[in-house]
């Protein structure tokens, strides 16, 4: 297996080999770097962002171009007259240019359309989606602003262009057709995709599906997300469907779907969570949550209602009631990082999220201090490494997800092979790691129950779960997922460029 093992260097030589002479493009709504004001002056920071830390490593390689939104109140002031800036700061390894949008046109691209319109239709919360003709409206203005940018950085020369989520869904065919023969087009669609008949809410659904069948390669996390996909461009379209060879024909292109699991650098994670930085953070947090022999229970996502927070609470209380021997034995830590605060569906979740915090406190709290810790703030890597590899029982309980890289990050975190991942049926992860301990996140005596089994699985069987669920995803690393995609790409033929991609026999 060591010899198909992929690699940063791997892919960085696949890259210089196989891309020479082609450009590499990326385009996303999220930067991977933000340029703020502080005290000190300008400082360039790194959002917190799964998307991000799978692609950097990508980018490095390849030594491309991202396009993305400039969102950070300084990020006018470092880029040059085309609207771009080297990143990484202290050691540039490929260029972000930023396209800049007016407060009214991102209010309604993504604030609306984006996560109040697409981002509820594709995950199965039970949140009603809001569609709003000027929503729309802003939405295909905003793509069409990228397109203008991204038709400027091509030029005439052959080049690849990865488009990211569920924002773009009309870039891909806007590109075709102002393209000029020279771009190989793909997408990856991070969210799930809803089944036929929950698509039919969307009121543009003709135009959209047009769009995204513009790509040449469109990837989702898991095989049913393909194959919802494919039966709702049955149903919705005038295309042809080969489900055998899962390729979609409209008006003489064809449109590749293939199911590619994202991951992470799992030797890159791994190896700074064994820092001596992360050692001292572990010392301050035990610290802090006054541990003393307590073990400890850890969750961390942003505050958002698909990640099932409040059912997590309510299933602390659930053990706490129906297992009150557990009372002073166990602590709770909540990372909840602020997200999309203006939006009022989760202003709702965050309110429901403090007064079952607070109720869970006042019930189960000991002289030792509280139960529960709620967190509402960001924290860095090195925090939450630290929290990785402290905890007895590590909880995600997402309502739907495409795939859910935390899970992944605290498996890379544990080197001693310790801990119990819990780990919700209805995420793309769940597919891959299944030695985690799993449950219905909706049923929330099944989340109490299990995080029993959780604290009192003994070490060989800990040792054992964690030791699979780290060799795959050690071997099903980022680099594999790129190089997956990659390979694929480098199939399609551009003028002035051909590749015979990558014998599938390395990718096994």
């Amino acid at each position: 297996m060591e010899h198909n093992l992929w690699t940063r260097d791997r892919l960085h030589e696949f890259c210089e080999t196989r891309l020479s002479g082609c450009k590499f493009i990326v385009v996303s709504n999220r930067e991977p770097y933000i340029h703020q004001r502080g005290p000190d002056g300008i400082e360039c920071i790194t959002p917190a962002s799964g998307m991000a830390t799978a692609l950097h490593p990508v980018m490095v390689a390849t030594g491309g171009t991202w396009i993305a939104h400039g969102s950070g109140n300084a990020d006018r002031d470092v880029v040059d007259a085309m609207d771009r800036v080297p990143v990484p700061p202290d050691q540039p390894a490929y260029t972000l240019r930023r396209v800049w949008l007016t407060p009214e046109l991102e209010q309604g691209f993504y604030y609306g359309l984006s996560n109040e319109g697409l981002w509820p239709l594709c995950h199965i919360t039970f949140n009603r989606p809001v569609f709003r003709p000027e929503d729309w409206a802003h939405y295909r203005q905003a793509n069409e602003i990228f397109a203008d940018a991204v038709i400027e950085e091509a030029g005439t020369e052959p080049t690849i262009v990865f488009i990211q989520d569920y924002h773009f869904a009309l870039l891909p065919r806007i590109l075709k057709q102002r393209g000029k023969g020279n771009l190989v087009i793909a997408q990856f669609w991070h969210v799930p995709w809803p089944n036929k008949e929950v698509f039919r809410a969307f009121p543009w659904g003709e135009e959209l599906l047009d769009g995204m069948l513009g790509n040449d390669v469109l990837g989702f996390h898991i095989r049913l997300h393909c194959q919802n996909f494919r039966d709702t461009v049955d149903r919705v379209i005038e295309a042809r469907v080969n489900p055998d060879l899962s390729l979609i024909t409209r008006g003489g292109s064809d449109t590749l779907v293939r199911p590619f699991p994202i991951s992470i650098d799992f030797a890159g994670h791994e190896a700074a969570s064994q820092s001596p930085e992360v050692d001292r953070a572990m010392t301050l947090w035990a610290q802090r949550l006054n541990l003393r022999g307590r073990k400890l229970g850890v969750g961390i996502e942003r505050l958002d209602y698909t990640k099932g927070i409040p059912s997590r609470l309510q299933a602390i209380d659930y053990f706490l009631t129906h297992h009150p021997e557990w009372r002073g034995r166990v602590v709770f830590v909540q990372i909840a990082a602020p997200s999309r605060s203006s939006l009022v569906s989760y202003q709702m979740e965050e309110a429901e999220v403090d007064a079952l915090a607070a109720g869970i406190n006042a019930r189960w709290s000991t002289p030792e201090g509280p139960v529960l810790f709620l967190f509402k703030q960001h924290h860095g890597p090195v925090d939450m490494m630290a929290l990785h590899r402290l905890c007895a029982v590590f909880m995600v309980n997402a309502l739907h997800d495409g795939m859910n890289l935390v899970a992944k990050e605290f498996a890379a975190s544990r080197a001693d092979e310790r801990g119990v991942l819990l780990l919700s049926r209805f995420t793309g992860a769940w597919r891959e790691l299944n030695e985690a301990v799993s449950f219905n996140p909706f049923a929330v005596h099944e989340i109490g129950e299990a995080l029993l089994t959780a604290l009192d699985m003994d070490e060989a069987e800990q040792g054992r779960r964690m030791s699979r669920m780290r060799e795959h995803i050690r071997f099903n690393n980022v680099y594999r997922w790129a190089g997956k995609i990659l390979s694929i790409l480098l199939k399609f033929d551009i003028p002035e460029f051909q590749s015979d991609g990558l014998e599938s026999s390395s990718l096994d």
